[in-house]
């Protein structure tokens, strides 16, 4: 079936990945700019991956029938000194009107440290000024339900709209909170950490299939470029319809992305996914 993953580093996958992608019904991914791998070393490596982002990756999904979409920001890996970060952030508007750029993102918290907390903040400012759609990223390596409750206080203060905010990597123990307060969620499907796609349909069977999405994350780490698909599968071994993974990997990414006027995929134009 048709899917959209609405989170993968494609930078860090190889175009054998955007291959099987393909072949197992990929029309669409978006991508987040991330941490790549090692901290980098002036403001100039963003501008370089900036361009990455904008330029080289949508040429190459495109080879294989794949809409490209990005998301800009600095991660709050590497947030922890602000004055380098406000130099990248500085860079971002000259980025913000390429074709395939949706929003900022995945900004949010890593250690839940003040400095990170105040560079989320500035951040959110940037989507708030030029009206874009905001991806967050909730911390892993230390108390995830903390760190999404400060992200979430930081996006009330700011009175942005939950409806244009994609609160990412929830489990079992932060989606009530995500979803009480408005804003939609997002489950990364790892093999060992975040959300398995056996959890994830755990979690889809007790809460619903209203403002979810499912994603890869794939990236330097393990992880699964095809997770999306195989969680799929999960939901059918449990006698679901084919309904289900249709919202959850088609239906509600392009209800939330299209806020964006960028996200139009070809694959999506009217017509091309009837019988």
């Amino acid at each position: 079936m048709p899917y959209i993953d609405p989170h993968i580093h494609m930078v860090s996958r190889t175009t054998d990945d955007y291959a099987r992608m393909a072949e197992a019904g990929c029309i669409a991914v978006t991508e987040p700019a991330f941490w790549a791998g090692f901290d980098r070393s002036s403001p100039a490596g963003f501008a370089d991956y900036f361009r990455q982002l904008t330029e080289t990756e949508p040429h190459r999904a495109a080879r294989y029938g794949i809409a490209h979409y990005c998301w800009l920001c600095i991660n709050p890996k590497e947030a922890e000194d602000p004055g380098f970060a406000r130099e990248v952030m500085a860079l971002i508007p000259e980025f913000l009107d390429r074709p395939n750029v949706l929003g900022i993102g995945e900004i949010g918290l890593n250690k839940n440290s003040r400095n990170e907390l105040v560079i989320l903040e500035e951040q959110i400012e940037i989507a708030r000024r030029h009206d874009r759609l905001i991806l967050v990223h909730t911390p892993h390596l230390e108390d995830k339900l903390k760190g999404t409750r400060l992200i979430l206080a930081a996006l009330r203060n700011a009175a942005v709209d939950p409806g244009r905010v994609l609160i990412d990597h929830v489990e079992e123990h932060t989606i009530k909170t995500v979803l009480d307060a408005g804003f939609w969620a997002g489950m990364t499907l790892y093999p060992d950490s975040k959300c398995t796609p056996q959890r994830a349909v755990d979690v889809i069977e007790c809460y619903g299939r209203e403002r979810i999405w499912i994603n890869s994350a794939g990236d330097w780490g393990p992880s699964d470029p095809l997770a999306v698909p195989k969680c799929h599968v999960e939901m059918r071994r449990r006698g679901h319809g084919p309904d289900l993974a249709t919202q959850i990997s088609l239906t509600n990414p392009l209800t939330f992305l299209s806020q964006c006027p960028n996200f139009r995929p070809a694959a999506l134009e009217p017509g091309w996914l009837s019988p």
